[in-house]
């Protein structure tokens, strides 16, 4: 019988894990949020319990008993020093905990851009001579470093959200706005647009890949080169239509004509985790079934369906893609 009524807790309780659970934080900022969350909680809770009781006397308990509720004392202290004093201790904490986020971990964060586009992410890595290197839809961070993430928008507001690593943010057009975080645990978590910007909203999510430093920077030195060559007569093939079929007006492809900015940079696409703002996993199935169904995949998408291409045409394509890593 206990079992039984246990299930439904357990149930609910494995809700708060996952890839993007604000109750399984991976990064001090989260965590602030978490914690602020559970005191919140707690103390509601205790409140409710407390109202409860006062209700069950005020309803059944005899009247000489139930005076009590009725006098200036109670109504003075439950109505308004408690209300005060409660309030007041919550928003101390509460600016307390704002002031505890993972900034301070480091004199010269991180600096990553992150564009908010209809409906994906543009991301932009600098670094401190200056050049800078672009990615879609996923960001590489250090462990244990701060990342300091510039925000904005040309099109609509977004909302930059990364659950177990920190809170959300607008990305509001004309202005900057930045968010400062860290990872304190290698893995992936996935993020979110938290603010309702039409079209494939629900749609436009990204991953977050938090690597150990040395591999961090072995990442680094790899995007920063060009495409890799074609080495098989298949993959050669797919580079001809990539170039020749027009997908160059839309995608950049660093070391090729390539150098559309109205979609994703697909440079290194191959070695990302997924396609489709976190929608569908990077391999060679995965691209071709974007290439020809993406408007079913992702409806109101601003990426034309291609079905010109045959099926050994697609494959070859694909292949290509995938093997830009």
């Amino acid at each position: 019988m206990r079992i039984a009524r246990a299930a439904p807790a357990c149930l609910l309780l494995a809700g708060c894990e996952g890839v993007q659970s604000t109750l399984a934080p991976t990064g001090p900022q989260a965590q602030h949020i978490a914690q602020l969350f559970w005191v919140m909680v707690a103390g509601s809770g205790a409140i409710m319990l407390v109202v409860i009781l006062v209700t069950a006397i005020a309803l059944f308990a005899p009247a000489r008993r139930r005076a009590f509720l009725t006098g200036d004392t109670v109504v003075l202290a439950g109505g308004l020093i408690f209300p005060v004093v409660t309030l007041t201790a919550l928003l101390v904490y509460g600016l307390v905990m704002l002031g505890a986020g993972p900034g301070k971990m480091a004199a010269s964060p991180v600096r990553l851009e992150v564009a908010g586009e209809r409906w994906w992410w543009r991301v932009v890595y600098r670094d401190d001579a200056g050049s800078a290197v672009e990615s879609a839809n996923e960001l590489r961070i250090p462990v244990g470093q701060a990342v300091k993430i510039e925000l904005s928008s040309d099109n609509v507001i977004h909302s930059f959200w990364a659950p177990k690593l920190a809170g959300k943010l607008d990305m509001i057009p004309g202005r900057k706005t930045a968010l400062t975080l860290s990872a304190e645990t290698a893995g992936v978590s996935r993020g979110q647009c938290a603010e309702y910007c039409g079209g494939a909203h629900a749609l436009m999510a990204f991953n977050v890949v938090a690597m150990p430093l040395n591999e961090y920077d072995e990442w680094r030195l790899r995007e920063v080169q060009p495409a890799q060559e074609p080495t098989t007569r298949e993959t050669r093939e797919g580079k001809a239509l990539f170039l020749s079929r027009g997908c160059g007006a839309c995608h950049t492809i660093r070391g090729t004509p390539a150098a559309g900015r109205l979609g994703p940079d697909l440079t290194h696409v191959g070695g990302r985790i997924s396609i489709g703002a976190a929608i569908l996993a990077t391999d060679e199935a995965s691209i071709a079934r974007w290439i020809k169904h993406n408007q079913d995949i992702k409806p109101g998408n601003l990426m034309p369906a291609f079905d010109i291409f045959s099926e050994s045409e697609l494959l070859a394509l694909s292949r290509y893609l995938a093997s830009l890593r």
